[in-house]
């Protein structure tokens, strides 16, 4: 492409020429300046940090929630689970009551009382070992 410039002198004398070239500046690179460099990486630190502390907080604050669901869950069992035992250790004091069981063997057993002829004292045979029997105190803290 040509393209004549200036003013009428040079038009009649002297031709000029435009020509477009492409070049090619892929393979160039920018020398980084080391300050803005250390800057640059300063801010990437810093909003690093930044962002850690959020996410550090957000993770705190999503686990006390979650373990405060938790503890009302096992406080729940736990009410639930001191009910139960409370209805087991007045089971087990209505199966172990004496009048209960005079009751059972006077009338589904036909046990009745021994009469003064009915009972008489043995010897242990020879060789025999009596067990010691140990009964729980009650009443006692545990």
């Amino acid at each position: 492409m040509s393209v004549l410039r200036g003013n009428k002198k040079q038009r009649a004398g002297m031709a000029e020429f435009h020509t477009v070239k492409r070049i090619d500046n892929s393979r160039l690179v920018r020398a980084v300046q080391p300050a803005r460099a250390r800057e640059l990486a300063r801010t990437v630190a810093l909003w690093c940090l930044v962002a850690g502390c959020f996410l550090l907080y957000g993770y705190q604050r999503f686990r006390c929630i979650e373990l405060g669901f938790q503890l009302e869950d096992l406080k729940t069992k736990q009410a639930q689970a001191s009910a139960v035992n409370t209805e087991l250790k007045l089971e087990v004091a209505g199966l172990r009551s004496p009048m209960r069981i005079d009751r059972i063997a006077r009338r589904q057993l036909g046990l009745t009382d021994a009469l003064p002829g009915q009972m008489e004292m043995g010897e242990a045979p020879a060789g025999a070992e009596v067990a010691a029997v140990s009964y729980p105190r009650t009443g006692r803290a545990r």
